[in-house]
């Protein structure tokens, strides 16, 4: 499970371990004991977040247009497929 700093608390890391998990989430700054963090996995938690970002700059996700659940998901597979045309076009 990789988290953010907000996510920091024992009871949070106790429940990922007994479901057999390991937590990856940094201490806040103010504790004592500092966790240690794998760097490559925490970038890569970061990209999910910021794709997320993106994808909540659609309207229609973001407010929840859409209110059953297999068009609300129709929604969101069309604006990840526009994000990620918009990755592949050409600058030109």
């Amino acid at each position: 499970m990789v988290a953010d700093r907000g996510y920091d608390a024992r009871a949070i890391l106790e429940l990922i371990a007994a479901h057999g998990g390991r937590g990856h989430i940094p201490t806040q700054r103010d504790r004592n004991v500092q966790r240690s963090v794998d760097p490559a996995i925490y970038r890569q938690r970061n990209l999910v977040e910021r794709f997320f970002n993106k994808l909540k700059h659609f309207r229609k996700i973001a407010t929840r247009y859409e209110k059953s659940a297999r068009n609300y998901l129709a929604a969101v597979l069309m604006a990840c497929s526009r994000l990620w045309a918009r990755h592949y076009e050409s600058a030109s």
